[in-house]
């Protein structure tokens, strides 16, 4: 989160979004999505890295308040292109990206449109949990809000206890929030950085395997919390476990060497896939 922020461009909300189509704060979002709009839309994306070209010419639509599942093999451009989403990409130097994305009718990447507004409306939970080890549990969500300038104790700590509750935490740290963040499970950890996504009321929620490094408890209580979150946030996830996706996703892409090479309803993908190569991938017999 970057403090620019602050200069005139976005005023932090003092309260929870409803949980509505509508939404109060639409004013520092863009404009209000139809029902059918979808979440992200992505139009011949191409991303490089000097001269290696990554991702090749991808287009697909994102749905609204659903969970998309991106699948393929190590190295076949999934975080690429997870992190193009929310303008990650401009951080690495030798990054360059072609066509377009659209979040909500909204170009991300056209001039007037400031990253670090991107990244508030986009959140990213990583694949290794990455809690700030310096500060207490409760700091660690509302971090985002101070960075941006919210300073009024109640409604931080109303936003805090409103995500925690949200990330499904809030009953197991209520009692020890002035607790050091890596005093927690490595469970509660990953939970604990959704809710520090969930602070800043994202539209759009980035996991990149989050629950990769956890036991299978933990990864079945973060598999919950996203089927739960989906009520109210779009939700893009790249995982490895093709048992996962097929639990918890309403549509899955199959990527391949920096392609998209399928596309639909999940049930779909995994039971009468159009392609050989997406058959083969789901069956076992390569990746």
């Amino acid at each position: 989160m970057i403090v620019e922020a602050e200069k005139g461009i976005f005023k932090p909300p003092q309260t929870m979004p409803p949980r509505s189509a509508s939404n109060p704060e639409a004013s520092s979002r863009g404009p209000a999505p139809s029902a059918d709009a979808p979440a992200i839309s992505t139009r011949d994306l191409s991303i490089f890295f000097g001269d290696k070209h990554v991702l090749k010419h991808v287009s697909l639509d994102v749905d609204a308040r659903a969970v998309t599942a991106i699948i393929g093999p190590s190295g076949c451009g999934k975080s690429t292109f997870l992190r193009a989403l929310n303008r990650m990409h401009e951080l690495i130097p030798s990054a360059r990206i072609e066509g377009q994305i659209r979040l909500f009718g909204q170009d991300i990447y056209a001039r007037d449109v400031e990253p670090v507004i991107v990244r508030r409306r986009v959140g990213m939970v990583f694949q290794k949990s990455n809690p700030f080890p310096t500060m207490s549990i409760a700091d660690n969500v509302t971090v985002g809000l101070r960075l941006n300038g919210l300073r009024n104790r109640a409604v931080l700590k109303e936003r805090m206890e409103q995500s925690l509750i949200m990330a499904a935490l809030w009953d197991e740290v209520k009692d020890r929030l002035g607790a050091p963040a890596v005093s927690l499970s490595g469970g509660q950890q990953q939970r604990l950085c959704i809710a520090r996504a969930l602070a800043v009321q994202p539209e759009v929620v980035l996991m990149d395997e989050p629950a990769s490094a956890l036991d299978p408890l933990a990864t079945a209580k973060i598999e919950e919390l996203i089927l739960e979150l989906k009520r109210d946030y779009t939700i893009v996830i790249v995982t490895h476990n093709m048992q996962q996706a097929a639990r918890i996703s309403d549509h899955t892409a199959f990527f391949y060497l920096g392609e998209l090479i399928e596309y639909g309803a999940t049930p779909k993908i995994f039971t009468n896939p159009s392609k050989k190569q997406t058959e083969d991938y789901v069956t076992g017999r390569f990746g």
